[in-house]
């Protein structure tokens, strides 16, 4: 065996190391030559001498041409090439071709290592035992190069003359990004004790991760949901595109940085959507991926190469990569590499390995990674074992990071990965420095903390840290020390402190009464669904000369579904290239036009990408300064259930815009079936603080709704909080057509827009009972209420139900209000005072389960019972679907019978009469509902 000092049983495990790369690490290289025969050695020895020697004479830069005009020439010739998806496990960038580090290294390194000992302390001292509020501590310490460099040479700042970068920080670094702004002084230590305990601590707290609802001024991008920061940052990266090309704003100096974990991009939502990136060449967005090479619980890749993988899929996907794996001490070992045995064994070497090494020792590196054969233990005799244990991964040198950074931000026609290598808790000492537990691991022994200082060269005494392990110092040098002063004069001259959120924008001018006229007037004798209400609105909206080209409709492969196939020649469809190509329905009226200018986002079929094109939208008023209005129209069952949590994240981002829940309902798009049929989604909205959800029955209800949410974002909202203005309108709207009516005289505007309103009295004298239903169960009611009248001498109103939960938000409100203030006199619930002296039982129904209605049933003091559309959707007509989930009109009737013949109200056989008359139990029967309606 090739040893150096070793032992039989290390020489066994060196063995074992070499069979398991041979047999195990053939898929994380790139395999080129894999299985071809060479017919002629001595003529490939020839050909590669020779690119060598061009290397060395005229540098790497005209050898890539080189190769480049061969793989050209190759392919015109058909000599079958393969892509090369994966290069050597060395840098991108060649020593030779990095660009010159411009700033003070040694002051920056100063610093940098005072924000990694107050970052960590802070997680520390947040774990002194009667608070154990915990944190993390390895990731930022692990990737303070990747952020240092940005911030002191890249990050723009608000105030830069080009605007500000968008960066999208790795949530589980926030404490770095909170010991940056404590050297700023931006922050105090009473702030930094106050992390992670936001109402205990507050006026003096600090979130656990970036939240902007939670540090309105600080955070803009919430990212801690893995997978979603990826998604958004290329969305907000196209979104800046669209403002441009839009002429609303010019973005053209603007970068988007996403700062992501090697283990995150396992979620399908990481890498779901770079297509996108690459589609759209937005050369704008920086993908900076930190290769620790940890999970939360292990490696990413024990037996394979993250590194190698991820550089494979971006580049599959058409992004450029930038590799940084190595530090500046290796550049000499490669240098003398000339047979690639060094390069062999970095190929072959898995990280669960590479792991391992960084938790060892340099003794051990030399035997278990040089030692692999003797021209690599050969490069390293020179060297201690010190020496070889300073061999440092890229992600920890400040000059390949600049280097690749540079390249990055340089670079034209593509976004940009760059794949950076870095230890997780680098510098925490041997517990901690990639460990398995890391990601978990909160607290600093006494031991740890002064060997980290040691390591760091912090200025604090043995004493300071024994006094009381839970309150060791922070370390500012004060607001005068050279080096704060230099961090303070780059971020001075890239534009201002980052990371920053600012609300002030431009004005917004609201559409007048004139845009609403359209929904007042109803649908006269034309069949129409309230989405083609909802569309007919919108198209005004986007018609009113100063507030229409604010609006951004958002829709998946679906306009036509949803009848908006009629925006196409008009609004056309943003699309950075335009539309080059001959179009199949070009002599259509409704032809489908792409420009570059257009106003449209049609994701396709991607309901992730479009909600995160609507949060990139819905917040531009603060990323940009911008108001748009994003309106997202998309089958209502592949809203909340399918993207639940970028909606919640949405809401962190305090987006602000309309979501359209169209096809709404369990049984109006029957004939789709169980998947589309949505009976839930204002239960599953209900949970989101921010989304305020409608369910109206009719297009002047819905003009109501959108006018009242477009002044509540941008408009006059008296008194209220600047931050009554962040919130989603969820909207549902159904795609069953029938006769729209005219607005009423008098309309109780006030009870629409809170929730309830009296619709239509009763007309006869009788029995009394209150029938109140949403969307398009309304209708229903209204057949039910004429039925009973005619049929049972039966009074009943009928109310319009346009949010049942806003009816429950107002009763909690109202409950709570109460609870806290014994003795005063408890307000009443908005739904209680409208039905106030409205007799009889009540029967609530709607095109959703149960629950929805249910929701009021507390506020109530009538007697009270629910129908609904509980259990799975099916595929059928739509009057056998309400038939089967006793919906309809009928069940209605019978339904308010029961109820009323319990009170000896009416004939106590009356309920089974009717059951018997109406045929209830056969879903055949049914004739509730029409046929049709495809939008």
């Amino acid at each position: 065996m090739r040893r150096h000092k070793a032992t039989q049983t290390e020489s066994v495990e060196v063995e074992r190391y070499r069979v398991a790369a041979e047999q195990g690490t053939a898929d994380i290289l790139s395999g080129l030559t894999a299985g071809k025969p060479d017919g002629d050695p001595e003529e490939t020895a020839e050909w590669i001498q020779s690119l060598d020697e061009l290397i060395s004479t005229q540098g790497t830069e005209r050898a890539q041409y080189i190769m480049r005009s061969l793989l050209q020439r190759a392919g015109a010739q058909s000599v079958g090439v393969p892509m090369v998806t994966t290069t050597d496990y060395v840098n991108t960038i060649p020593a030779d071709q990095e660009a010159e580090f411009p700033g003070d290294e040694e002051i920056e390194r100063k610093y940098r290592a005072w924000l990694r000992w107050n970052a960590a302390v802070m997680v520390h001292r947040a774990q002194r035992p009667e608070i154990g509020v915990g944190g993390h501590i390895s990731t930022y310490a692990g990737a303070a190069t990747l952020y240092e460099v940005g911030f002191n040479h890249f990050f723009k700042g608000k105030d830069h003359p080009g605007g500000g970068d968008q960066i999208f920080f790795q949530g589980h670094a926030s404490p770095g990004m909170y010991a940056r702004a404590y050297l700023e002084g931006r922050i105090t230590e009473e702030d930094l004790d106050g992390f992670r305990q936001e109402k205990s601590k507050e006026g003096h707290a600090l979130s656990s991760y970036p939240h902007p609802r939670l540090m309105p001024h600080f955070w803009e991008f919430p990212t801690v949901s893995m997978g979603i920061g990826p998604m958004n940052a290329i969305y907000q990266a196209q979104s800046n595109r669209y403002l441009h090309n839009r002429g609303l704003k010019d973005t053209s100096e603007q970068q988007v940085w996403a700062f992501l974990g090697d283990g995150e991009m396992d979620e399908p939502e990481s890498r779901g959507l770079l297509q996108l990136a690459a589609n759209e060449n937005l050369d704008n967005l920086n993908f900076v991926i930190n290769c620790n090479l940890q999970r939360l619980d292990g490696p990413v890749r024990g037996n394979g190469k993250i590194m190698q993988e991820l550089e494979a899929f971006f580049r599959g996907a058409g992004w450029n990569v930038i590799k940084v794996v190595w530090g500046r001490e290796w550049d000499s070992l490669l240098a003398k590499d000339h047979g690639g045995a060094l390069v062999d064994i970095m190929n072959q070497t898995p990280d669960g390995d590479y792991q391992t090494y960084k938790a060892e020792s340099g003794g051990f590196v030399r035997d278990h990674f040089f030692g692999k054969s003797p021209e690599t233990k050969a490069m390293v005799e020179d060297l201690t074992d010190a020496e070889i244990w300073n061999l440092k991964r890229g992600g920890h040198d400040y000059r390949k990071v600049y280097a690749a950074y540079k390249a990055a931000t340089e670079f034209k026609g593509k976004p940009t990965v760059v794949l950076a290598k870095t230890v997780k808790g680098y510098g925490l000492g041997p517990h901690f420095e990639g460990r398995n537990a890391t990601h978990q691991m909160k607290k600093l022994t006494n031991a740890d903390l002064k060997a980290f200082r040691d390591h760091l060269r912090i200025p604090v005494t043995d004493e300071q840290i024994d006094d009381d392990l839970y309150n060791a110092p922070y370390y500012h040098p004060g607001a005068d020390a050279p080096e704060i002063k230099y961090m303070l004069e780059r971020r001075a001259e890239l534009g201002g402190f980052v990371p920053e959120r600012r609300t002030k924008h431009a004005d917004v001018v609201l559409p007048g009464d004139k845009a609403y006229e359209t929904a007042k007037k109803g649908s006269g004798k034309q069949m129409a669904a309230t989405t083609m209400a909802f569309v007919r609105i919108l198209k005004d909206l986007m018609r009113d000369k100063e507030f229409g080209k604010r609006i951004t409709p958002i829709i998946p492969d679906e306009a036509r579904t949803f009848g908006m196939d009629s925006f196409f020649p008009t609004a056309k469809i943003y699309n950075p290239k335009g539309q080059n190509y001959l179009s199949v329905d070009r002599d259509l009226v409704l032809a489908y036009k792409e420009s570059v200018q257009g106003q449209i986002l049609h994701a396709g079929i991607n309901e992730a990408g479009s909600m995160a094109a609507f949060t990139a939208a819905g917040s531009a008023y603060a990323t940009q300064g911008e108001p748009l209005i994003p309106i997202y129209v998309f089958y209502s069952m592949f809203g909340f259930q399918r993207t639940g949590d970028s909606i919640w994240a949405a809401a962190d981002q305090m987006a602000r815009g309309f979501i359209i829940g169209a096809t709404a309902g369990r049984t109006t798009l029957t004939g789709e079936g169980l998947q589309h049929a949505d009976g839930h989604s204002p239960i599953l909205a209900s949970t989101n603080p921010a989304v305020i959800t409608y369910d109206p029955a009719f297009g002047y209800e819905i003009g109501h709704i959108m006018r009242d949410g477009l002044n509540r974002m941008y408009g006059d909202i008296g008194d209220k909080p600047e931050s009554f203005r962040n919130v989603m309108y969820y909207v549902t709207v159904y795609n069953e057509p029938f006769q729209q009516p005219a607005e009423p005289e008098e309309l109780d505007v006030a009870g629409l827009l809170k929730g309830i309103y009296l619709l239509k009295p009763a007309k006869v004298d009788g029995p009394r009972t209150q029938l109140l239903a949403s969307g398009v169960a309304v209708p229903w009611a209204l057949e039910a209420q004429k039925i009973l009248a005619d049929e049972w001498g039966v009074s009943a109103d009928v109310w319009s139900v346009t949010s049942w939960n806003e009816l429950r938000r107002d009763g909690l409100d109202a409950e709570e209000e109460a609870f806290l203030n014994p003795g005063a006199e408890a307000r009443t619930p908005f739904v209680t005072q409208q039905l106030e002296g409205a007799t009889g039982p009540i029967v609530a129904v709607s095109d959703f389960m149960k629950a929805v209605p249910d929701q009021i049933r507390q506020f109530l003091p009538n007697e009270f019972a629910t129908l609904g559309a509980d259990g799975f959707g099916f595929s059928d007509t739509r009057a056998a679907a309400r038939r089967f989930f006793k919906i309809d009109s009928h069940s209605v009737v019978v339904r308010a019978l029961e109820m009323l013949a319990r009170r000896g109200e009416v004939d106590a056989n009356a309920p089974k009469e009717a059951i018997e008359k109406y045929r209830l139990l056969d879903v055949n029967a049914g004739t509730t509902g029409t046929t049709g309606g495809e939008a």
